[in-house]
């Protein structure tokens, strides 16, 4: 490898490594990493089992928790919750709601 200008470093003490999405997180855990540098570049392999995907909590501005809960005459809890299941769209959270 050496002779070809590669070089390959074990990166030590590595618990866990976490992939950050716009989605969510994959998290590898336990992980292993390797740095291989060829030609300048440097290049991080991950090894590991499967990864966990954790999704994204959904931000809910607190203005739409408070127009569904006065349009469907429920608690902001419930609102929120509503909101929630239904990915943030206001009408279906009013729908949700208002026709149980």
């Amino acid at each position: 490898m050496k002779q070809l200008g590669m070089k390959m470093e074990d990166i030590e003490g590595v618990e866990r490594v976490v992939i950050y999405t716009t989605e969510g997180e994959y998290v590898f855990e336990p992980a292993e990493v390797v740095a291989t540098t060829m030609q300048g570049t440097k290049t991080y392999q991950i090894q590991g089992g499967d990864p966990v995907f954790v999704p994204k909590e959904l931000d809910i501005p607190d203005e739409d928790v408070m127009l569904v809960a006065e349009q469907a005459q429920v608690s902001p809890d419930e609102a929120r919750t509503a909101l929630k299941e239904a990915n943030g769209e206001i009408a279906d959270a009013i729908i949700r709601l208002t026709s149980a």
